[in-house]
């Protein structure tokens, strides 16, 4: 195997999946109804869109938008309380059938569970049904010659999760003052106190 011709492959794989994202209104939907949550904005996913989804709440933190991840599999031992009404929450599954991720979902509507984006990929997905806005991934070659690993999907889920990150901080005007504030230690937290 030529390793450096495998890598460059990998590589175009994902960046032509994220390259490939459809954008549309529902990105505008999806921020705006971040930006007005009157509750709290929680995120979901299970496995590897876990992951990312625990990522994309600390980068909300981080940036002006305080934020919370609900394990789905903790979420059906009680960590599905931390839900109220008024409360948006994202949830990240490439298939959108997670059965978990489903439940955390219906269970939230129960308890008051106010907006609902989904991001999926999947066309027939039930998470589609469930969701008030979705943003849609895209079809998908994963990088994996099996078609198995997850690793295009996670790159566009991440991409997807930055930009509206990176959208709420602009719209709430965030600065780098700010920025400094929730970043006492390290290095970002130094270089933004010095701008």
């Amino acid at each position: 195997m030529d390793i450096k011709k495998r890598v460059t492959e990998i590589f175009s794989q994902e960046a032509k999946a994220i390259s490939s994202i459809p954008v549309n209104d529902e990105f505008e939907r999806a921020v705006k109804l971040l930006q007005v949550c009157k509750g709290k904005v929680l995120t979901t996913g299970m496995g590897k869109a876990g992951h990312i989804a625990h990522k994309f709440s600390a980068t909300l933190c981080s940036t002006g938008t305080p934020a919370s991840f609900i394990h789905p599999g903790e979420a059906a031992h009680g960590d599905l309380g931390i839900i109220e009404e008024n409360d948006a929450i994202v949830a990240f599954s490439t298939s959108g059938k997670t059965k978990e991720v489903l439940d955390v979902l219906a269970g939230g509507r129960e308890l008051g569970l106010h907006t609902v984006i989904g991001i999926t990929s999947h066309p027939d997905s039930e998470l589609r049904e469930l969701s008030d806005v979705v943003l849609d991934m895209g079809t998908i070659n994963e990088a994996c010659r099996f078609q198995l690993t997850p690793t295009s999907s996670m790159a566009v889920m991440l991409a997807i999760s930055d930009a509206l990150a990176l959208l709420l901080m602009e719209l709430k005007g965030f600065t780098p003052e700010d920025f400094g504030k929730r970043h006492h230690g390290g290095y970002l937290g130094k270089k933004a106190r010095q701008s």
